[in-house]
């Protein structure tokens, strides 16, 4: 097991005892993984009021909900938050696709000073393109890629996370770059 799973192992021990500052301490340790991750599935969903932070904001509260209720089987605390993580960007997806209102951003106070229109129009492109390359590949594969390579999780973190060994993680992993290799490839012969 990692160090950093050791360390909330005993985060999670002494938060069933009841000690608030563990609990403090739990999510500061959880929340930036909870937080990249949701921002790397949730992506920008222009139609939908829900952000990714929002998400990760749902996902800490549903963890310290289901906390007293946290049993160990076996299987490492933050699987059980990437578990909970990952329900709550599907709800989040479910509720972009049910939502027909078209949000409408307020009237900046100042001139914009960020990207234009034709950026922000082309980062659009190349994230929903991304998203349509990674739809090749199955769903395991596609998660441990979005752990290592999205959130930048270890193959041990990683491996702790989706119930597998680092060593199939590798692999997987592996086995996933290449399937898109393979598959861009094939489109630029086309």
């Amino acid at each position: 097991m990692t160090n950093m799973g050791d360390g909330l192992d005993a985060l999670v021990g002494a938060s069933l005892d009841g000690d608030r500052q563990a609990i403090e301490r739990l999510l500061a340790a959880i929340r930036p993984l909870v937080v990249r991750y949701c921002r790397a599935r949730v992506g920008r969903q222009e139609r939908s009021y829900a952000s990714a932070d929002d998400v990760a904001q749902e996902v800490c509260l549903a963890v310290l909900t289901a906390l007293p209720n946290y049993r160990d089987q076996g299987r490492p605390f933050l699987a059980f938050v990437y578990g909970i993580a990952a329900h709550k960007v599907a709800d989040a997806h479910r509720s972009a696709a049910r939502n027909r209102s078209e949000p409408v951003s307020e009237v900046p106070d100042s001139p914009e000073t960020g990207a234009g229109p034709e950026q922000r129009a082309m980062q659009g492109e190349l994230s929903e393109r991304m998203a349509q390359i990674m739809r090749v590949l199955p769903p395991k594969q596609r998660e441990i890629l979005m752990l290592r390579v999205v959130v930048g999780l270890s193959a041990e973190e990683t491996a702790d996370a989706v119930g597998s060994t680092p060593g199939a993680v590798r692999v997987a992993q592996h086995r996933a770059l290449a399937r898109l290799r393979k598959t861009l490839a094939a489109e630029e012969v086309y």
